[in-house]
Parts: structure tokens; sequence; C-alpha cells
């Protein structure tokens, strides 16, 4: 599996993004849009995400990409089924989600506050929801991320 985070706005939520692409398998990350990298103009580390990846950053693959449009179009060129993460009127219930057989998997998450937009949405094979049971719109991108990877590995 490989996940691309566009627009991703914090360095905490990027930081616990790669420690948990760790720890699930995660291929590579295709960072895009104003997701911060893991380096900064120096090709140093930089502090807050180092401090929350723990690591990660330098363990999971990663690329920075001008256009999540065309990474996405490369990817399903390259036999990747794309799964965006994003609240919908034509999404499926995480845990009701048909992962399909003998296809690489790309999965995509947003911006924290605009989620993902109509074009990358279009572009998906499937749209993948967690319901909110409580009085909050949404998760934590990085919680979210979390949830929605976990049930895309699983056997």
């Amino acid at each position: 599996m490989v996940v691309i985070l566009h627009d991703i706005r914090s360095t905490h939520n990027v930081g616990s993004i790669f420690r948990t692409a760790d720890a699930a398998g995660v291929e590579k990350l295709y960072l895009s849009g104003i997701t911060p990298i893991p380096f900064d103009r120096f090709g140093k580390v930089r502090p807050d995400i180092a401090k929350v990846a723990l690591g990660a950053e330098l363990s999971v693959p990663w690329k920075h990409v001008s256009s999540t449009a065309r990474t996405i179009k490369k990817l399903k060129k390259d036999g990747y089924a794309i799964i965006s993460l994003e609240q919908s009127k034509n999404s499926v219930l995480y845990n009701k989600i048909k992962i399909p057989k003998n296809r690489n998997l790309a999965l995509i998450v947003g911006n924290e506050v605009k989620g993902l937009s109509k074009n990358v949405l279009e572009l998906s094979d499937t749209i993948m929801e967690i319901p909110m049971n409580g009085g909050k719109e949404s998760l934590n991108v990085s919680v979210a991320f979390g949830i929605a990877v976990y049930a895309l590995t699983k056997d």
C-alpha cells in the first residue's frame, strides 16, 4: 500500500502519520500540496516532524509530488486501486469496504479542515468513511489515517 497525504497542514499530524505508516508497513508516502516534508530547505530533519515520527521519517520512503491528480493517474495506470478517506454521499463505511484482491492499494487522506477536493474524489475508485457517532464531524486526520490503514491491511 502507498499513501497520498494531500494538503495536510500540521507537522505533528504528518509525523504521526509517518509513525503509523511505519507500523502498518506502508510502502511509500506521497506528500502533496502544502503537506510539510520531513526535511527543511537545507536538508536537515525538521524537529517538529521528527519529534512525533520518532525516526519513521527516515525509514518510510516518501516523495514530494507537485500534483495529486497526476500522482493518482499514474498510480491507476500502474494498477493501484485508489481509496480516498472522506465523508461523502458516495462513501462506504470503513468496516464494509470491499478490498480489491490482487491489486495494490493507494489510500488518500486530505486537509484537516477542507478534506479532499471533488476532483480527487472523482479520480478515486472508492470513498471510505469512518462513522461519527458523537457530536464532532470528524476525527483528527492522523487518527483517521490509523483506523483506515489498518482496516485496509487486515487479512
